[in-house]
């Protein structure tokens, strides 16, 4: 396997972020050689909706629009998320043949999240919970999805450690579906922040992933205009639900 790299890059907008990491899924995927762990963080709030999510189910919609707060919908499956500045998120495009648990999706959640967990349990006593989410005495703190391809998968997920968590209602309506181990708790009781730094939590992540420091493909920035223009930036693909 070639040796993953680890970049912090984030585009000036919110679809050029979600375009990006698909880009990149799309370079690993037809390069079959790279291997990255992005990390990102929006400096103003954005709602970013899973691929099957619902606007009118998920959105307060009209207070967004009131707020500027821009409306988008990533093409992996998963929840409807809010950004803003001190929630950080990383991107993990890894390889199938990094390990055996990658190629099915259960598993891969495992073996990634499994990390994930051990590089961020020194600030806290973090449990996997769910399918797809770390929390801390039961209250989330992270929420993970992924964009799966024949060679590669795109593992994405956002970390709470300095978000303005009352934000999270004001934009947000319930989940029409919960995790189980929610049991039903509103936003204001469900969702926590992480006791670490931007900086300590990029550097634990790039160590338990062995991913060094790099340059990322430039390469890959070109297809990025085109998804935005196709996809991302496109009120059909993100008001389609």
């Amino acid at each position: 396997m070639n040796p993953m790299i680890a970049f912090d890059h984030t585009m000036p907008d919110a679809a050029g972020n979600l375009a990006l990491d698909e880009s990149l899924l799309l370079h690993a995927e037809q390069t079959d050689t790279f291997e990255g762990l992005r990390f990102w963080e929006y400096p103003a709030h954005a709602v970013v909706l899973g691929a099957g999510g619902s606007v009118a189910i998920d959105v307060k919609r009209e207070t967004c629009e009131r707020d500027g707060v821009p409306i988008l919908r990533r093409s992996s499956g998963g929840g409807t998320v809010l950004l803003g500045r001190g929630c950080l998120l990383f991107s993990l495009i890894v390889n199938h043949r990094r390990a055996a648990e990658i190629r099915d999706v259960n598993a891969s959640y495992r073996w990634i999240l499994g990390r994930v967990k051990a590089a961020l349990s020194s600030f806290s006593n973090v449990d996997h919970s769910g399918i797809s989410d770390l929390a801390i005495d039961g209250v989330k703190f992270s929420g993970n999805a992924q964009q799966r391809k024949s060679r590669a998968i795109l593992h994405h997920g956002t970390i709470l450690y300095d978000f303005d968590l009352p934000s999270v209602p004001k934009y947000l309506n319930p989940p029409e579906r919960m995790p189980e181990y929610r049991h039903g708790r509103s936003h204001e009781e469900f969702v926590r922040n992480i006791p670490g730094t931007r900086e300590e939590i990029m550097m634990r992540l790039s160590e338990v992933f062995e991913a060094n420091p790099a340059t990322f493909p430039l390469e890959a920035l070109e297809s990025v205009p085109g998804l935005v223009d196709e996809k991302y930036g496109r009120g059909e693909w993100n008001f389609r639900r």
